[in-house]
């Protein structure tokens, strides 16, 4: 599935579509160059949730938590880690559980069960968006 955002409208658009047909506990991975929009995804998505606070890039930090009205929303920047077991060192498994949706910056998809891989380009002037499901969880989401 492939999409097209020409502003923070669009995206904000997109954020809110990705949320009605997500399944509670949702895993995303966001993939795409440094700027490519990821973190501002994750903003939309949040605000989608209905939280008002800020919403930054975990870079340092590695994990935000963002409660929402719907649930908790979990943001991972996984860019300076060693995935394959760092991510569920840090407690990534906790929130399997009890997050509303997890967002995993730089993720690698093959490391879940299941997750919707979402790739961003950046283009002159718009971003293109790449959808890909991985496990059946998400095989069939009316996109």
């Amino acid at each position: 599935m492939e999409y097209t955002l020409t502003s923070l409208e669009d995206t904000s658009h997109f954020a809110k579509r990705l949320i009605e047909v997500l399944p509670r506990g949702a895993i995303i991975v966001l993939r795409g160059p440094l700027g490519a929009g990821k973190t501002t995804l994750v903003q939309a998505l949040a605000a989608a949730l209905g939280f008002s606070g800020r919403v930054t890039s975990p870079t340092y930090t590695l994990i935000h938590e963002y409660p929402t009205p719907s649930g908790l929303l979990v943001h991972v920047d996984a860019y300076r880690l060693d995935q394959s077991d760092t991510l569920f060192n840090l407690g990534l498994a906790d929130y399997l559980d009890e997050a509303y949706l997890i967002a995993v910056e730089w993720g690698q998809p093959e490391l879940f069960e299941t997750c919707l891989e979402i790739q961003i380009t950046p283009k002159e002037g718009f971003r293109e968006v790449c959808i890909t499901p991985h496990g059946a969880l998400y095989a069939n989401l009316p996109l």
